[in-house]
């Protein structure tokens, strides 16, 4: 861990920001507004800045090989450029669950896209865990009210996947053809705070932000809680590591569910943040391809 407190790079004030990554072809750290319906954009120290408007709820954006980005949208998955600020679709998913939209993603070594959806209503377990990659869309898990912060490890052999409401973190065996078997609970959250989105480090640890938490808990492989950073805004959803070294932190929070008061003690709530780490994250993979029907 590193003693450096989050520093707020830029204080955007997103309703439910999310989706935080590195792109380094470019040096510049792009995240979502899933309820501001916008996807942002600046560069390492929170310069730069430009902002785009999505056609709806957009969940999470990765880039692709061919030097394109692949985003995720309420309804379906969508190619965006960035040239013209234009978002194509490439399929639906899930249109018979209208109540249902996409969340958190990730896409792993293999060039794989880690998928979650959930119930925008935040009451039923209509979501679900999904892959996307040159064989199409496949369910890999279900029964979820809200989905979170699909990641894998170093040795690309396990994928962590967040229950939300559930206050846990699963763990998966992720086999080498993309399925992935042995469910396990690698960790439950303690109150305050529900668990969102995570990352994994070079070393293997996990590092999970907490939702109406204030913090980000970073546990070992086996699941061991081995240490925290807390933050000056109580809603932390989703962390990425940039920089050269990838020894950078960058947070994205939400002011989403705050009450007036709250809001009012917590001028940076919805920021994007940044702080220093000892150990390295992973790099930012790229998403093959694939097609839907």
């Amino acid at each position: 861990m590193s003693g450096q407190q989050p520093e707020c790079i830029w204080p955007v004030g997103a309703e439910l920001g999310e989706g935080v990554l590195w792109h380094a072809p470019t040096r510049s750290i792009y995240f979502v507004d899933i309820k501001g319906h916008r996807l942002h954009r600046c560069d390492e120290n929170g310069a730069r800045r430009h902002s785009w408007n999505a056609p709806g709820q957009i969940g999470f954006v990765v880039p692709a090989h061919d030097g394109g980005f692949v985003c995720g949208l309420e309804d379906g998955l969508y190619r965006f450029d960035e040239a013209s600020g234009t978002f194509a679709k490439l399929g639906e998913v899930e249109p018979d669950i209208p109540g249902n939209r996409l969340n958190d993603g990730f896409v792993d070594q293999a060039g794989r896209l880690w998928f979650g959806t959930m119930d925008n209503g935040q009451a039923k377990p209509t979501g679900s865990l999904y892959r996307f990659d040159e064989r199409g869309v496949s369910r890999a898990d279900s029964g979820y009210i809200i989905t979170n912060g699909p990641a894998v490890s170093p040795d690309g052999r396990t994928l962590y996947h967040v229950d939300t409401l559930g206050l846990q973190v699963f763990a998966f065996d992720l086999l080498p053809d993309g399925s992935v078997a042995n469910k396990r609970l690698f960790t439950r959250i303690a109150r305050p705070g529900h668990p969102d989105g995570l990352a994994v480090d070079s070393a293997g640890h996990v590092w999970i932000t907490v939702f109406r938490g204030a913090r980000i808990e970073r546990y070992t492989p086996g699941g061991q809680l081995v240490g925290s950073v807390t933050f000056p805004v109580t809603n932390i959803t989703k962390l990425a590591f940039g920089g050269d070294d990838l020894r950078t932190a960058y947070v994205t929070t939400a002011w989403k569910g705050l009450a007036p008061d709250e809001r009012a003690s917590q001028p940076l709530a919805g920021g994007l943040f940044m702080f220093r780490t000892d150990t390295p994250g992973q790099p930012q993979y790229q998403f093959a391809g694939g097609t839907l029907p």
